[in-house]
This record gives C-alpha cells, structure tokens and sequence, in this order.
C-alpha cells in the first residue's frame, strides 16, 4: 500500500493552503480553543462534550455544532488506512493546548501510527516569530519535509501535561517548563499559561496588564486599535480576536473612552502601580482546563500559584 497520511491541522486557513499546495493526504482540521474553558482529561467524551457546550454558550453566545464535530472527528475512527498522523500546530499556548489534547486523543484510541509534528515558531533572518499561515510557501513546505517525529517519551510528556492540565493543581506543570523534548515552545508555553492567573502584586494576569499597558504608553483611538495591537503584542498566547475581545471588554473599567482616544482612568494607573487592586471589578469566571482562574492568584517571587483563602 502507498503511503497515506493524516493530516491534522490548526484551523482551516491552514487545511486550504496544505490542500494548494498538492501535500497529498487526508485533512482534519481541528477547531477548538482548549486554552479556555473546563475540560476533562478523556477528550470528546461525553462529558468533554457537554462542558465544551456549555461554555462557549455562557462566555461567547456561541451554539457548538457538536454533531459536526463528531463527524469531522469520525476519521480518527477508522485509521486503518493511514500509515502516519502529522500534526501542525504552533508555538503558541491556544496551539499547544489543543496539540497535546490531540495527541491525549490519539493514545486514548489506541490510534498506533507514527505521530509526526510540524511547528512554526522562529524563522532564520526574520527577528519576530511566525505562524504556520505567515510562512511562505517554500518556507512550509520545508518545515514539511523537516517534520520531527515524536518518541515515546514526547507522547508521554503530551498526555501527562493535559492530565495535569485538567486536573486541580497547575503548579504540577512547573517541572514540565525545565523539561527537554521536541516541544521546542512547550516550556515558554507553560509559563505563560501560568502567568494567566491574576499576579498577587496587582490583580492582573499578562494578557491584562499587557493591554492596560498598551492604552498607556501608544496612542490608541478605538477598541479595535486596541485589540490590533493586543494581537500583534501577546507573546506566547495566540489568542484570536474573539478572547482578546472579550477580555478588553472585561478591562474598560480602567479605560475611559473619548472621541477618538481610549485612556486609562485613575483607576488603570493605579492598578498598573500596585497601589491598588480592584479584583472584584474584573471577570474572573474564567476556567483553565481543571481549575477556575478565580480560585489562585500567581506569585513571581516563588514563581508558583498561591490559593486564595
């Protein structure tokens, strides 16, 4: 038999160019944003289902078509005529929490294929990092023919990571961060997830006091100025338009908004200063696989997440 391979990829944009570029194959493009919301360790469960569910309808208004995903996931069924499964994912958190629940759903099949990852990230000769849909084409097809197959142990170190993930204690991931594998980005990606929860010398998580601090310091005119600069500004996260909204959103009680101009209020600079922390302003309903964002705050100086009292 000929090889076949699946391909499993981070969004659509980037099944149609894989698909443009004749990289022959069977395409599964995975659309979740594991990075927010509850989940549970066994993927697509039916549990996993209904939480998924629930959250996107309670955060973002948004009707998750479960049965297209079930369709749409259906391949992973019948994997008898694939010789490889390869991977495209990015250097970022959004990319990397969904690559290791893939990888937790391939194991939880008892899917038995060689696992392959394709990663974007640096680029030689550009100074900023690259996702897989800003590379050229010859730049794709050469990360393509790089693709790093994954050992055992990388496949061990994916299910652990989204075990702890989805359990009570994110403090479990700190000896991951130091951890060797061909997860080039898994270490930057775990220390920025946990610099999500909200710092105990202000009340604001990164992506938080990255957007105050952006209101601050560059001439900002409309929210939608701000949320491109939020984009293009969030180092490792990877968040898409409709977090960064949302989390703007929750963030306009430090932001006075004029004609043409966003400014912080007395209230932003303070909290920015550490004078002050207004936690009970901000949203914190947020859950991040296992735990509630509300329920520990991140201490830099021990670098390790406290429980609130």
């Amino acid at each position: 038999m000929s090889e076949t391979s699946l391909h499993i990829t981070n969004g659509t944009v980037l099944t149609n160019r894989l698909e443009e570029l004749n990289i022959e194959g069977k395409k599964l493009t995975w659309q979740e944003m594991l990075c927010e919301g509850p989940t549970v360790e066994q993927v697509y469960s039916e549990e996993f289902y209904a939480l998924r569910k629930q959250f996107f309808d309670q955060f973002y208004s948004i009707d998750l078509e479960i049965e297209k995903i079930k369709s749409a996931l259906d391949v992973l069924n019948h994997t008898e005529d694939f010789t490889e499964i390869i991977l495209w994912f990015e250097y970022d958190l959004f990319c990397h929490i969904n690559m290791i629940a893939v990888i937790s759903l391939i194991q939880q099949k008892k899917i038995d294929l060689p696992l392959y990852l394709v990663c974007s990230g640096r680029v030689r000769r550009s100074k900023n990092m690259k996702a897989l849909n800003e590379l050229t084409s010859g730049q794709l097809l050469k990360h393509y023919n790089d693709k790093i197959k994954l050992t055992p142990e990388d496949i061990d170190l994916a299910r652990t990571v989204w075990s702890i993930y989805c359990g009570k204690d994110h403090n479990l991931l700190k000896p991951y961060i130091l951890k060797e594998s061909s997860f080039d980005y898994l270490s930057n990606c775990l220390k920025a997830h946990l610099e999500r929860f909200p710092a105990t010398k202000d009340g604001l998580n990164n992506l938080e006091r990255n957007i105050l601090e952006i209101v601050r310091d560059i001439d900002v005119n409309s929210t939608n100025h701000l949320l491109g600069y939020a984009l293009h500004f969030q180092g490792f996260y990877g968040y898409g338009d409709l977090q960064l909204i949302r989390i703007i959103e929750t963030l306009m009680v430090y932001i006075d908004k004029e004609e043409n101009k966003l400014t912080l209020n007395r209230k932003g600079h303070e909290v920015l200063l550490g004078t002050h922390r207004y936690l009970s302003e901000l949203d914190n309903r947020m859950v991040y696989g296992g735990v509630k964002k509300s329920d520990f705050q991140f201490n830099s100086t021990i670098n390790r997440l406290v429980k609130n009292a």
